[in-house]
């Protein structure tokens, strides 16, 4: 078989086709009318303008700016937002189900998308009016770029550990400090940071600021080399007395931990639609790889593992489907079961990725198959936006007050 790209990966009349073929009538019956029409606007543009470009983005490490500008002009920015923002006012289950389809086409590009949101939506929560209208539309259209300052060397699934530290002075904030794996971190021309006026208060001192990327003091570090999402930039960032003024205070003084917790949950639907989406991306290439092989009649051996496969991303996604509802219903949603939804999810894409690599065998291992690519860029899901093994913790804590409750 000639070492050649895909067809998914340069037809998109062929992505579209196969991937259809995934879609599942059990997970399909929950979702709105306009939900589907979300994710069908989605795989249009994944497949004209973002699959394409996956590869060669991964092979030379460049920036997914074209793709998350196509994505952009297709209004797909703002599912979250309120119109007057430049959103639409979607559900959590509609960005739910565009998240996967980013991700199966390209999750570099899905990685730098919901950056984005990650970094307008503390604006939403805690922005006052004016910073809203600042800064929100441009991260929508595409026109600026987001970041969303929490990691530090020293502090990261422990944010009440943060050491970048905010004065007070006469006209607002001096912020000093060092931040580590930002996404996007290099290009961001909003920062949402976060730091603590007072260490000594643990999370009661921590608080959130939002900061403009070419203010002085304000330096990054250069693009740090990873194992996967290569089209997707990380960088630390350094601060070095950085003037904030006063309005740009998100939310209250030593409110800045309650905007995290609340943002965790949408960034925390983003990674387990990764996780899907990569699933969905390996067993898609695997099937594809396949086909070109055997023709259309796969070996029975081929197709029982598949079978397998199949199962699990149906599982995944329905489960990502309920917990994304229950946010819409319900924004109080416990811990434990965003992290449930996160870590069985995010789990499901590096396992996905592992069989499907496995079951091709040599042709797993091809760069030019892209599914060496999946195991790759889904193993960092596990690992942000709170790692798996915090995730269990937070599952075994929410256990076990249950159990005493009920004694």
């Amino acid at each position: 078989m000639p070492a050649e790209p895909l067809d998914i990966d340069i037809d998109a009349e062929a992505y579209q086709r196969l991937h259809a073929l995934l879609d599942e009538p059990a997970a399909d019956a929950s979702l709105t009318p306009r939900e589907l029409d979300v994710r069908a606007r989605t795989r249009q543009v994944v497949a004209a303008e973002v699959a394409p470009r996956a590869a060669t983005l991964d092979a030379t490490h460049t920036f997914a700016h074209d793709s998350v500008r196509a994505l952009a002009r297709a209004g797909l920015c703002g599912l979250l937002f309120p119109e007057h923002l430049g959103g639409t006012a979607d559900t959590t289950v509609a960005y739910a189900v565009a998240m996967e389809e980013v991700t199966a086409g390209c999750a570099a590009t899905s990685l730098v998308f919901m950056t984005q949101t990650h970094a307008a939506y503390p604006l939403l929560l805690a922005g006052t009016e004016e910073l809203q209208r600042r800064y929100i539309p441009g991260l929508l259209d595409g026109s600026r770029y987001g970041s969303l300052a929490i990691t530090e060397p020293d502090a990261g699934s422990d944010v009440a550990s943060l050491t970048t530290t905010a004065t007070p002075v006469a006209d607002g904030w001096s912020l000093s400090g060092q931040k580590t794996f930002i996404t996007t971190g290099d290009k961001a021309d909003v920062i949402i940071c976060f730091a603590t006026v007072d260490r000594t208060l643990g999370r009661a001192g921590v608080t959130a600021f939002v900061l403009e990327g070419g203010w002085a003091g304000l330096t990054r570090g250069a693009p740090l080399h990873k194992m996967g999402m290569h089209g997707s930039s990380t960088a630390e960032l350094f601060f070095d007395h950085v003037a904030v003024p006063r309005e740009n205070l998100l939310g209250e003084v030593g409110g800045g931990w309650s905007v995290v917790m609340s943002s965790v949950v949408k960034s925390r639907i983003s990674a387990a639609a990764q996780g899907v989406g990569l699933a969905r991306a390996a067993y898609a290439r695997t099937l594809a790889t396949l086909t070109r092989l055997h023709g259309h009649r796969l070996p029975d051996e081929c197709s029982f593992a598949l079978a397998g496969l199949r199962g699990r991303i149906l599982q995944g996604r329905l489960l990502l489907h309920a917990v994304a509802r229950q946010v819409d219903a319900d924004p109080g949603v416990s811990p434990g079961q965003i992290a449930i939804m996160k870590q069985s999810c995010t789990d499901l894409g590096f396992q996905a990725s592992v069989d499907a690599a496995r079951i091709l065998g040599p042709y797993g291992d091809l760069a030019v198959f892209g599914v060496e690519r999946c195991l790759r860029d889904a193993k960092v899901t596990q690992i942000y936006d709170g790692t798996n093994e915090i995730q269990r913790l937070l599952i075994g804590r929410e256990t076990t007050r249950a159990m005493e409750g009920s004694a």
